[in-house]
């Protein structure tokens, strides 16, 4: 009887701890536990505290047209991007309070000052990394808002009108591209912006070296030539032309 009743038992109990295991859902990934893997993804927090000065040279394509493009970082303070459309400079500058811009294209042939919800938008790109390292301290919200096969959809908002969607890579933990929704001098825009080729920079840094910013009228293609880190950058070329 003894032999009969043990393997019973055993077949019921593993049937049983089959289907707790089947109507118990797996685990799932907190906002924290994305962005933790993001940050270790990129090269971690030893390899983007040690970043102070990002100085990049690019291409900018856009409607079959090629123009050599600039951009200085100063972590935390500055950025600036200045690129050459046929003899048309095009700059894109932002402080830790303020921003500004030059774009003789759209009517702005002196340096005129950045409306506020473009500002706040684009803040994030004074951080290595982002606005999504140690997002909570610098003053945004992270929720998760889905996820599909290839992504986690994080939601991130903040006062001033903040509202960014970044696409995680489920296997990589690398942002594939993000969408951003903002209002500009009245008008709501959205920029989606798509992340390629990623490279260990020295020092371990991880950095997209492809980009393609789509807004709603024409597309740009961003290939980055050469991007160097810490090399010097003098903070008054973010100061305001007056």
């Amino acid at each position: 009887m003894k032999t009969l009743i043990r393997p019973s038992f055993l077949l019921a109990a593993a049937f049983l701890a089959a289907a707790f295991l089947a109507a118990t859902p797996l685990r799932a990934q907190s906002v924290d536990d994305i962005v933790n893997k993001y940050v270790d993804a990129i090269g971690g927090r030893k390899a983007i505290s040690a970043v102070n000065t990002i100085v990049i040279e690019s291409n900018v394509s856009v409607m079959g047209g090629d123009a050599p493009s600039t951009t200085h970082i100063l972590v935390g303070k500055g950025f600036k991007s200045e690129t050459d459309f046929n003899g048309t400079m095009i700059v894109s500058c932002i402080t830790e309070k303020s921003g500004w811009s030059i774009n003789p294209m759209a009517g702005q042939a002196t340096a005129t000052p950045m409306p506020d919800g473009q500002f706040k938008a684009t803040k994030g790109a004074l951080y290595v990394g982002g606005p999504l390292v140690d997002y909570a301290t610098r003053g945004y919200k992270l929720e998760l808002a889905g996820k599909d096969t290839g992504d986690y959809q994080l939601k991130m908002t903040a006062d001033g009108g903040v509202n960014v969607t970044y696409f995680i890579n489920t296997h990589t933990y690398l942002i594939d591209k993000t969408v951003n929704k903002l209002s500009v001098n009245g008008q709501d825009l959205e920029i989606a912006t798509a992340f390629r080729d990623y490279k260990k920079l020295d020092g371990g840094y991880v950095f997209p070296y492809t980009q393609e910013v789509t807004y709603p009228q024409f597309t740009l293609a961003i290939t980055h030539k050469k991007v160097d880190i810490n090399t010097p950058v003098d903070a008054a070329i973010f100061e305001m032309p007056k």
